[in-house]
């Protein structure tokens, strides 16, 4: 464990807190640069508990379920809305952060 990185981790799932804690009066980002936001948040998020934890199931598990955690605290901030389509992009997003570089193909496959 490096726990550097998790306490990263824990400073960026305070600031996703703070930002999703903010009314948004007018929508916010307009559609699609809204799902990229969410992908490239927690993207951020499941490398620097893959960095932290060392191993790709429990840092894609943690910043996937804090998806579904800050998605349920937005839905009780005035002006917010909780979609399910901001889930989808943040598991994509936590999903290719946690995997990291294993996203390679494996020696034995490769030409």
């Amino acid at each position: 464990m490096r726990p550097f990185y998790a306490f990263l981790a824990l400073l960026w799932m305070g600031a996703l807190w703070w930002l999703s804690d903010r009314p948004a009066p007018g929508g916010g980002l307009p559609h699609p640069w809204d799902k990229l936001a969410h992908f490239l948040a927690y993207a951020l998020l499941g490398a620097l508990w893959r960095r932290g934890l060392g191993r790709f199931a429990p840092a894609f598990l943690l910043a996937a379920l804090y998806g579904v955690v800050d998605e349920a605290h937005q839905s009780y901030v005035p002006g917010r809305e909780a979609f399910g389509l901001d889930l989808v992009a943040d598991f994509l997003g936590a999903y290719l952060g946690a995997r990291g570089r294993r996203w390679e193909a494996p020696e034995a496959s490769r030409p």
